[in-house]
């Protein structure tokens, strides 16, 4: 599976930003996928993510309420809009999918995604 991220930018605080990931392959539709970012000199860490069918979502709790994740089998992407962002959204984002266990959980680990995108650069300047 190979996955690609678009959408990252320059925006001021308050702006609003959609990224895109794009996956190869014919088994998307089965896929749980998930957003995380990285800043500077920290962490990765889990933003988003949403199941194959994408009728359960989980938000990290910084998250909640500004961001939504949604995804389209149709067109084998998932979708982070990015509404009321901060100068500490300012992060590379990175998408993933986890294609081992749809039925369980969603995760916030990263170690349970098998399949990584490229970052997108998402800057928010004050």
């Amino acid at each position: 599976v190979q996955l690609q991220a678009s959408g990252g930018g320059l925006v001021q605080a308050g702006s609003c930003l959609r990224l895109s990931c794009l996956a190869s392959g014919d088994m998307f539709s089965s896929y749980n996928a998930g957003w995380f970012r990285q800043a500077p000199g920290e962490e990765r860490e889990f933003v988003a993510a949403i199941n194959w069918r994408g009728g359960r979502v989980l938000y990290a709790d910084s998250v909640k309420g500004r961001f939504r994740i949604s995804k389209d089998n149709a067109k084998n992407t998932f979708f982070l809009e990015m509404n009321s962002l901060r100068p500490d959204d300012t992060a590379a984002y990175y998408c993933a999918v986890e294609t081992q266990s749809r039925m369980g959980p969603l995760s916030m680990r990263s170690a349970a995604y098998d399949y990584w995108g490229q970052g997108t650069l998402v800057t928010v300047s004050s």
